[in-house]
Parts: C-alpha cells; sequence; structure tokens
C-alpha cells in the first residue's frame, strides 16, 4: 500500500517539475525577444525567479525524494535492471537542464542576455526527449528481460 503512495507522489511531483521544465525557457524566449523593454524585462524577470523557486526546485526535490523512496524499498530489483539505468541516465540529463535553467535566469536577471530566441526555442526541446525516454524507460522496461 505504502508503494503506491509513493510512485502517486512521485507521479505528481514528475508533473508539476515537468510543467516548469516546460514553462521556463518559453519565458527565456519572450525575454530574449524583449530585452531592449526594461518593463517588460522586470515582469519576466520576476515571473521566471519565481518559477524557478517556488515550482521548479520544491518539485524537483519533492520528486526526487519520493522516487529515492521507491528504489529504497527494492534496491537490488531496480539496480539490475538495464532499462532502470538508462531511465537514471534521462534523470541526470534532467537535473543538468534544470540546473542550467537557473544559471540562465540569473544570467537574464543580471543583464546577460548571450542566448538568442531561436536557441531558447531549441534548448525548450530538451525535457520532451528526455520525458520520452524516461516514460518509455518505466511503462515499456526495455532490457528486462522479461
Amino acid at each position: 500500500m505504502l508503494y503506491n503512495w509513493l510512485r502517486a507522489f512521485h507521479i505528481i511531483g514528475v508533473v508539476a517539475w515537468f510543467a516548469g521544465l516546460f514553462y521556463i525557457f518559453r519565458l527565456y524566449v519572450y525575454h530574449v525577444e524583449n530585452k531592449h523593454k526594461p518593463e517588460v524585462v522586470e515582469v519576466l524577470t520576476t515571473m521566471e525567479r519565481k518559477l524557478y523557486r517556488i515550482i521548479l526546485t520544491p518539485a524537483m526535490v519533492f520528486t526526487t525524494v519520493m522516487g529515492a523512496l521507491l528504489v529504497a524499498r527494492m534496491p537490488e530489483f531496480y539496480f539490475a535492471q538495464g532499462w532502470f539505468h538508462a531511465k537514471l541516465l534521462g534523470l541526470v540529463g534532467l537535473f543538468v537542464y534544470h540546473f542550467y535553467s537557473g544559471k540562465v535566469g540569473r544570467d537574464f536577471a543580471r543583464g546577460k542576455v548571450e542566448l538568442s530566441s531561436r536557441q531558447c526555442r531549441m534548448i525548450n526541446e530538451a525535457p520532451t526527449v528526455l520525458l520520452l525516454l524516461i516514460v518509455i524507460m518505466v511503462v515499456v522496461k526495455p532490457w528486462s528481460g522479461t
């Protein structure tokens, strides 16, 4: 019973985290496209900071804690599965994307806008690719031996 609760909370955390991950670089696109409009940049900077600090980071921590608790219940099972290793690789990619998003936000807040709108749009696709990888690993479980 506890396992199902942990899974439910883990999935809720994933949904919240991905909502923020999908949105953060969309805000950066608007930021780049309006970098010469101080009143717009001020609003976007506030939105970016709040999204990162109030939604993204707590959702990442919550997701990670729930996932770790799930794995802790049967570590020898999970770590013996090839699909789980691939999922963990996707998770590393999500952490990199998450923290890079925070760095970009801090740079933008300091007025250091070095990315183009096109680059922000391209970077914004990364969580979709990682989501596909992770969901396929967890649901299809290739390399599971079953």
